[in-house]
């Protein structure tokens, strides 16, 4: 027994050091300074250029105009490896894949692989083909995680991605499936803009997870959907935007027009957001929540 918890720590502590490994930062300042200890740190990164001063780790690249490497209170800068601090400072751009963020300052730490970008903090990503709309966040605060394609907001989020708008405490967002998952302690508010005699279609849950690329979401605890002069409301519900049908449960779920003073109560009711029409929904109903589960553990 304590042989096997002995060889399970040391393949613990290798896991973990290797993790630490391929998260050492490389930084470079061409045509500008480096001052400091070299030995001890910390190092000092400055550079004429406008971003001139770049910080590479793994796929994510930082561009400033200055960047402090410190290392741990009595290690080196060569024996901290995987435990060290880079500070970055002066307009700073985050750059990974179709990915760009800018903030005033960056704090990375080896150790976690979480670049922290403090605000106003701005990303944007690029469509990924000419059918996509890019997905625009800004936030008080920005965390890029270098193992992962996952970057998490906090603070008065706001998610722009085509005619939708998301705002809330914080967003997780993977970046290649396109998942954006909002989360707030009082109430997630999702818009979708529309113009004419129609008016804005939102949305209101405590959680909303949306997938940006397929155009689709569902929403937990607690939802009301205002549509026009119709409200819906229950304690889940999922939407697609392309065939604009919401369909939502509850115990029950309610939809009621104030114009036309009609209601529906039922278990499940499908709201069709195009025609403004509510239809007690007869089929068997599972919200799809595996299609929205996080990849990032």
């Amino acid at each position: 027994m304590k042989k096997t918890l002995g060889l399970t720590l040391l393949l613990l502590a290798a896991a973990l050091s290797q993790s630490s490994n391929v998260r050492i930062i490389d930084i470079q300042s061409p045509g500008g300074e480096v001052s400091g200890n070299p030995r001890n740190g910390p190092l000092t990164f400055t550079n004429p250029t406008a971003g001139g001063v770049v910080g590479k780790v793994k796929d994510l690249q930082i561009n400033a105009s200055k960047a402090t490497l410190q290392a741990p209170s009595g290690k080196t800068l060569e024996q901290s490896k995987g435990e060290r601090t880079a500070t970055f400072e002066g307009n700073i751009t985050v750059k990974r894949d179709r990915m760009t963020a800018k903030g005033p300052k960056l704090t990375y730490q080896e150790s976690t692989g979480l670049g922290v970008l403090t605000g106003p903090a701005q990303m944007r990503q690029e469509p990924k083909d000419d059918k996509s709309d890019p997905v625009e966040v800004a936030a008080s605060k920005m965390t890029f995680d270098v193992d992962t394609d996952v970057s998490t907001s906090e603070g008065e989020v706001t998610l722009k991605n085509g005619n939708q708008e998301g705002q809330s405490d914080a967003v997780y967002y993977e970046e290649k499936r396109g998942l954006a998952i909002f989360t707030d302690g009082r109430q997630v508010v999702l818009t979708r803009k529309r113009s004419g005699a129609d008016g804005n279609l939102i949305i209101q849950a405590k959680e909303v997870r949306s997938l940006t690329n397929d155009k689709r979401l569902i929403a937990m605890g607690g939802v009301t959907l205002v549509d026009g002069n119709t409200t819906v409301t229950g304690d889940s519900l999922t939407y697609d935007e392309q065939t604009g049908i919401a369909i939502v449960s509850g115990k029950p779920a309610v939809s009621e027009n104030t114009k036309e003073k009609v209601k529906l109560s039922t278990p499940v009711i499908e709201h069709n957001v195009n025609k403004h029409q509510s239809n007690r929904y007869t089929k068997p109903f599972t919200l799809p929540v595996n299609d929205f589960q996080k990849t990032a553990k």
